[in-house]
């Protein structure tokens, strides 16, 4: 597969994490509502939840960031293969991560697989591909 194609997937992963990063960052846990979210949450302590929301739109931020870095890594790929591989990692571990869920039976509801998906098959498909394109 050729690097053109790479760079194209890269920049759309991308620019999809920037979209999901901003609808945390800014909305906290409730979101921007931008996935169409329904209101699922009481508060009981708003005290308490003004910290936790804040630290979500800190989760929000980086995960953006880490967006705009495989835009911007999109350029040269190989060039960046060690910083794009962190990211990609990340984004594996955060998919692994969702296996502790209190209830297991969420993790392959419909509104969660394509994510899942994309977290445990697509990012380390991006990794070989990168990973190929480098000994090119």
């Amino acid at each position: 597969m050729s690097m053109t194609a790479f760079r194209a997937v890269l920049v759309l992963c991308g620019v999809l994490i920037v979209f999901l990063g901003l609808n945390v960052a800014l909305g906290g846990i409730p979101t921007m509502g931008w996935l169409d979210e329904r209101p699922f949450l009481l508060v009981t302590d708003e005290e308490q939840y003004r910290m936790i929301d804040n630290h979500v739109r800190f989760f929000g931020g980086l995960f953006a960031a880490a967006g705009l870095f495989l835009i911007f890594a999109a350029s040269n790929p190989v060039r960046f293969t060690q910083g794009i591989l962190l990211v990609l990692a990340a984004i594996f571990i955060g998919g692994m991560a969702r296996f502790s869920a209190p209830d297991p039976s969420v993790v392959l509801a419909a509104e969660i697989v394509n994510s899942l998906a994309a977290e445990l098959v697509l990012m380390p498909l991006l990794a070989v591909w990168l990973l190929r394109l480098g000994r090119i």
